[in-house]
């Protein structure tokens, strides 16, 4: 699988600078957050010098890393230098270029993710675990599929799930499966697995794909200063989460939603609304995502600040004092709503001898369930994977 020559898509920037006057509408508008501002949610990304780091590889890495030179975006290409040149990688890489099959995705896509969501835009992670392996699928996000190519059955549930959180979803014209948007506005939709064997489910798993991508969930972990959320759809990916710092991020887990599995609780999972209720309460309103995969109307923002903020500007375009005044009362009031709903109904207190036995029994059997569900939701990806090579063994 030869590399190809591809120009790094940059990561989308405002058209002009930010004045001081500005409408309120605008504060409501996804924006990819930018390193350097007050309203970015990261550390400072340690400065990258990509040419001094090509000079220092032999030619054999030169040779072997040449996709992720050219096609890998800056912000990961730093954070993830170290493993690339680890002797685990770098087998992969031969392994890759001695693949006589058909590769999804093409080599060009591979690391779509990177450069569509850059390390420090990143809001939301949805964890997936294999390509798609059928023609004109893949295509580098986790569960998202090239246009025109219909969304696979998981990602209708995908959308069944969105809507149940959010009725003003609309799925895509045409069971259209694009996630891009999402991608753009700081979803990075990453598989354990980023490449696989036309026709044949998890074909390239155990090569080495799967520390590359860990690492690249630890670089989300560490340099997000103030926590991001995690989707784990799925045994697999609630192995990936394991380690994770709960107290810092929000963890969501649920079973995956393949149409064998999404009836056992994925649809009233909520995790969308519950990703944007922890976004807003930790960063406020320039927190949560616009989900919306089709038409202008924002999908995940609250309607009254929307309303609220179109009020406002009509009356005065100048974003003011009492307007901040506002916005910081209105998360204020938001955070004491999430919170309360996060705390156990205190009049369920134990009350009796008894209740610690019982509470102790539950988590046993609660064990044992899960135990149980997983070995059936392993059985059941693994039947889907063969369903005419259409749905892939996760994402």
């Amino acid at each position: 699988m030869s590399p190809p020559t591809l120009k790094r898509k940059a990561p989308a920037t405002p058209a002009t600078p930010a004045k001081k006057t500005r409408s309120i509408t605008s504060f409501f508008t996804p924006k990819q957050a930018s390193a350097s501002g007050p309203s970015s949610l990261s550390t400072a990304l340690p400065k990258f010098d990509r040419a001094a780091w090509v000079s220092s590889l032999s030619e054999e890495q030169k040779s072997l890393l040449a996709l992720e030179i050219e096609t890998m975006h800056e912000s990961w290409l730093g954070a993830l230098k170290d493993e690339l040149v680890s002797d685990g990688f770098l087998r992969l890489k031969k392994f890759l270029s001695e693949e006589k099959g058909v590769v999804y995705p093409p080599s060009k896509d591979i690391y779509s993710w990177s450069r569509y969501c850059p390390l420090d835009t990143v809001k939301v992670v949805i964890l997936g675990q294999d390509p798609y392996h059928g023609p004109n699928q893949a295509m580098g996000l986790s569960f998202s599929v090239h246009p025109p190519t219909p969304a696979p059955p998981s990602l209708q549930n995908i959308y069944k799930g969105l809507k149940n959180d959010y009725p003003e979803f609309t799925a895509p014209p045409n069971r259209g499966g694009s996630l891009v948007p999402w991608a753009e506005r700081g979803v990075l939709m990453l598989n354990a697995c980023l490449t696989v064997r036309a026709g044949a489910p998890a074909s390239h798993a155990n090569k080495g794909w799967e520390r590359l991508t860990g690492k690249a969930l630890e670089a989300v972990a560490q340099r997000r200063k103030g926590g991001v959320v995690f989707m784990a759809w799925g045994a697999e990916a609630a192995k990936r989460v394991a380690k994770l710092d709960t107290k810092r991020h929000l963890v969501l887990k649920s079973v995956h939603p393949s149409p064998l599995s999404a009836m056992r609780g994925f649809f009233d999972a909520g995790h969308f609304k519950k990703a944007n209720e922890w976004l807003e309460l930790k960063y406020g309103d320039k927190g949560p995502i616009n989900w919306s995969l089709h038409g202008s109307t924002p999908v995940g923002l609250r309607k009254e600040a929307l309303k609220k903020a179109t009020d406002v500007a009509d009356a005065d375009d100048e974003f003011g004092v009492h307007d901040e005044e506002a916005m910081v009362e209105a998360a204020l009031k938001a955070e004491k709503a999430f919170t309360s709903r996060q705390k156990p109904d205190e009049t369920q207190t134990a009350t009796s001898s008894n209740v610690g036995a019982t509470v102790s029994k539950g988590k046993e059997d609660a064990a044992a369930e899960e135990n149980k569900m997983e070995e059936v939701e392993k059985t059941d990806i693994a039947k889907e994977s063969r369903m005419e090579g259409v749905e892939p063994v996760d994402g």
